[in-house]
């Protein structure tokens, strides 16, 4: 790798911009363009639940905990990172499907804690309604989602790189197949490497050099607070809601992780669901309902990352997926190695766009 490689990074969510620094740090010559503002379009929507949760085979599972601990790297490096260890309390699963829960991922060493209704309260003491059983992980965390991709997009542009807001991208330029740069609504820029990390917009940008990503895109509703005092000490994981305290002393929740269904009037449904949190903690009466966003979240249609160079089109990298948050740090360290040192970390084997056409 020379310093003069040059790399354009589409997307200014977490993800683009997790890749953007790590790329800059390397000494790439690094440009951001995004057609919104810094922090993306799916980033300022997110629940931010860093973890490595059920649902999901041991190789996922490796690759998550794998940037759990990179996130913990990456706040070393940049302490302005609002991160926050603050743990996860989970009973959103009928109780044999959390023991099985439990049972594997303490098995692949995850710190899983057993707790009943008395202990729950200990950990979160303003729930109205308490589990007669839950699970406890005190390594999970939440990183403030928009802060953390703007500390990141401005230390890139300290080392160098440059941020274009407000920009689109309108097409990928190719010469014999060569990737030459992107076409954009302020002109044309030229690169050696794209790197699309534009969440639900990626699947569009690529399909101008002729590149399919199988990609949906379910919307997702979360409500927010006015900043109020503490009543949350973590994440609460539970089988009617997922909420949190932010940084700022908002609660936000959703119906999951994801958000809720916002269906046919996103007002009312943002009504219902902030009535239903207010209903679940104590000390909550002069809680007031301030927004609700609805984000589209990036998915790819088997449920896991595209992380890696597009198949027949040579210079062009892809960074597609839902569990953004979690997942920024090391997509951004493994990211700029295979970009400039061709080097592939074995964690993102099963994520190539490949495996589509296979």
């Amino acid at each position: 790798m020379t310093a003069a490689h040059e790399v354009i990074v589409i997307g200014a969510g977490i993800i683009g911009a997790s890749i953007a620094w790590h790329l800059a740090k390397a000494g790439a010559r690094v440009t951001i363009i995004d057609d919104s503002g810094a922090g993306g379009v799916a980033t300022p929507n997110s629940f931010a639940w860093i973890n490595a949760s059920w649902g999901n085979p041991e190789k996922y599972f490796r690759l998550r905990t794998r940037s759990m601990a990179e996130w913990t790297r990456l706040a070393k490096d940049l302490p302005g990172i609002p991160l926050a260890w603050c743990g996860g309390l989970c009973w959103d699963l009928p109780a044999a499907e959390l023991e099985a829960y439990a049972a594997e991922h303490s098995a692949w060493g995850y710190g899983i804690e057993r707790v009943d209704r008395a202990q729950a309260g200990l950990i979160e003491p303003n729930l109205t309604e308490l589990p007669d059983f839950a699970l406890y992980v005190a390594e999970e965390g939440v990183a403030e989602p928009v802060a953390t991709t703007q500390a990141l997009l401005a230390d890139a542009e300290r080392l160098g790189a440059r941020v274009l807001t407000g920009t689109a991208v309108t097409a990928l330029t190719q010469i014999n197949g060569m990737l030459t740069g992107v076409d954009t609504s302020g002109g044309r820029i030229a690169a050696d490497e794209v790197v699309i990390a534009a969440g639900a917009g990626s699947a569009a940008i690529a399909a101008t050099a002729g590149i399919k990503l199988p990609i949906e895109t379910p919307p997702g509703l979360i409500v927010h607070s006015r900043p109020y005092k503490k009543l949350l000490n973590g994440l609460v994981i539970g089988d009617r809601l997922h909420m949190r305290q932010t940084a700022e002393r908002r609660i936000i929740a959703g119906s999951d992780f994801g958000g809720a269904d916002p269906g046919m009037d996103a007002e009312a449904t943002a009504r219902d669901l902030f009535s239903a949190m207010k209903a679940m903690l104590r000390g909550a009466d002069g809680l007031e309902l301030d927004f609700h966003t609805v984000g589209y979240r990036p998915t790819p249609i088997d449920g896991f990352p595209i992380i890696g160079r597009a198949e027949g089109a040579s210079g062009v990298y892809v960074a597609v997926m839902h569990s953004g948050i979690t997942l920024a740090p090391a997509v951004g360290l493994f990211a700029a190695r295979e970009i400039l040192d061709g080097a592939r970390d074995p964690l993102l084997a099963p994520y190539g766009l490949e495996r589509f056409s296979q």
